[in-house]
């Protein structure tokens, strides 16, 4: 007489490391996109502190507020506007802008 081999439950088995796997690779996913999403928050933090403070004390004192906050400017300039300024900071390989200005 030939005994039959009992394969239940290997399709759960399966299906369990399936979803353990699709799971890691979500997660690594949202974790990437939150690095991501937090170093253009900081960057563009970095580019308004830049650009609100160098109304006043000009290109030396958006270096100082970015470098307050781990970024570089790699562009400053006045205008468009007169009494407007525009900042391009870096932070690590994430750039952001900002305008300010003091007009009434």
């Amino acid at each position: 007489m030939e005994q039959r081999r009992n394969d239940a439950g290997q399709a759960a088995v399966f299906l369990l490391i399936v979803v353990v796997a699709v799971g890691i690779a979500l997660i690594s996913a949202l974790v990437e996109v939150g690095a991501v999403t937090q170093r253009r928050a900081r960057a563009q933090t970095a580019a308004d502190a830049a650009a609100l403070a160098s109304l006043d004390g000009g290109a030396a004192a958006a270096s100082a507020y970015a470098e307050r906050h781990g970024a570089i400017v790699v562009s400053w300039s006045r205008g468009p506007e007169p009494h407007q300024v525009t900042v391009f900071v870096r932070l690590g390989n994430t750039t952001a802008s900002a305008r300010a200005t003091n007009a009434p």
